[in-house]
């Protein structure tokens, strides 16, 4: 265990100062460093007192740690509005309790006595139900944002990568989600078949795996929102609904479609919604109603259908002399994946396919 605690103290510690020290450091770096420095004292903690307690193990609650942790960090990336407040330190109060008190009454961690009625029963019975309480909300929270997130962010961005669409956090709550089930069920099974002490290794050691996945793919998250919101008026606009007669919406729609069509705006891989509302100089709600009541698309599917209209006049055009990789990036595409992904799905045909079965046609 010792082993664990220090490698998780070390760890956490300079994942913790990379990301600190990194470039151009947005909100959700500044949350993740600091959630960092807190796991490492949370592994320094478990170290000490694997060393002052031999054999005893004091009540474990590193979770409800990581569970608002978790919420806060991956609300600080979907949410444009997300500012850093001191309530937000409330969060910590369930974990700093425990923390404390456990040291104090020097409550063990013993699954096969958790149930028995002593005088701390009621201790554990509190630290179970906001254990569980924890897990429940915080993970619903969590999947809640990035569902919002996932449905939102295609009326914000025209080219989404992975760290767009926060696959790798995705793959974190699945897997935290896996994690906390089987802590769960092997809660339930540890008097018949482990003891407590491989419950707490296994605990520690998924904490650790999580530390190097947030050092590793933390440092790489760059800011999705680079504007954000803070002025309140601004943030309820953001969010006020649509409001646009017709004849203000078939104008919006008219401006829209003439600044497609004469400036090109689709070439720029790194469009987005912010810039397109700077440029007409109309409200981003605006702009995202009209496309979604008037033309049925969102802003990704609108932008990346000129793109593909672009990259088909290369394709059938005989005196070009592109590869067809360079004629997706020469019409905005940012990457061979998305640009292959996207043709695909609204041709029903490779780039190449589509190539070979205009040429065919014109010999």
């Amino acid at each position: 265990m010792e082993v664990i605690a220090w490698i998780g103290f070390s760890q956490a510690l300079f994942s913790g100062l990379l990301t600190l020290t990194k470039g151009n450091k947005s909100i959700s770096d500044r949350l993740l460093s600091a959630w960092l420095f807190l796991l490492s004292i949370e592994f320094l903690s478990f170290g000490l007192e694997s060393e002052i307690f031999p054999n005893f193990i004091l009540l474990s609650n590193s979770f409800l740690l990581f569970n608002p942790a978790l919420y806060l960090y991956t609300r600080s990336l979907t949410n444009p509005q997300f500012k850093l407040k001191w309530v937000q330190l409330l969060h910590l109060l369930p974990y700093i309790f425990f923390k404390i008190s456990a040291w104090v009454i020097r409550e063990p961690q013993s699954l096969e006595t958790f149930f028995e009625h002593n005088h701390t029963f009621w201790y554990r019975m509190i630290f179970g139900i906001l254990g569980l309480a924890s897990w429940a909300i915080y993970l619903t929270l969590t999947s809640i944002a990035l569902t919002r997130h996932r449905r939102q962010i295609k009326n914000e961005f025209s080219s989404i990568d992975l760290f767009k669409r926060l696959g790798w956090i995705y793959f974190i709550v699945v897997f935290y989600i896996l994690f906390c089930f089987s802590i769960f069920a092997w809660g339930l099974i540890n008097t018949m078949a482990w003891s407590t002490q491989s419950l707490t290794i296994f605990n520690y050691s998924m904490l650790l795996f999580f530390i190097y996945i947030f050092g590793f793919y933390g440092l790489k998250q760059s800011d999705i929102f680079k504007e954000r919101i803070f002025d309140d008026e601004k943030g309820k606009q953001a969010k006020a609904p649509g409001m646009l007669n017709a004849e203000t919406s078939s104008k919006i729609e008219k401006q829209l479609l003439n600044y497609f069509n004469i400036e090109k705006p689709y070439l720029n891989p790194d469009l987005n919604m912010t810039l397109l509302s700077e440029k007409l100089e109309l409200p981003k709600y605006h702009l995202t109603e009209v496309l979604n009541k008037n033309l049925g698309k969102n802003f990704f599917q609108f932008v990346n259908e000129y793109r593909v209209e672009a990259v088909k006049k290369y394709l059938t055009d005989p005196k070009q002399n592109y590869s067809i990789e360079a004629i997706g990036y020469e019409c905005g595409f940012n990457s061979k994946s998305t640009f292959f992904a996207v043709f695909k799905s609204t041709t029903g045909l490779t780039p190449k396919e589509f190539q070979q079965q205009n040429s065919t046609k014109h010999s």
